[in-house]
């Protein structure tokens, strides 16, 4: 875990609420899983659009 630099990161990170820290092995399968189909959506969105720019 990192150690904050001084007291007023810890206060912002408190306050804030930074919740993960940078780590986000405790989200839910089911969240990463919507999390990997959006992406993949896009993705595949932009080549095909790629391809059917080059077709046309």
């Amino acid at each position: 875990m990192k150690e904050p630099f001084n007291d007023v990161e810890d206060y912002l990170d408190k306050v804030t609420g930074n919740p993960y820290k940078g780590s986000h092995k405790n989200t839910p399968k089911s969240i990463k899983m919507i999390g990997y189909v959006i992406i993949a959506f896009f993705v595949v969105l932009f080549i095909t659009t790629i391809i059917g720019i080059f077709l046309n």
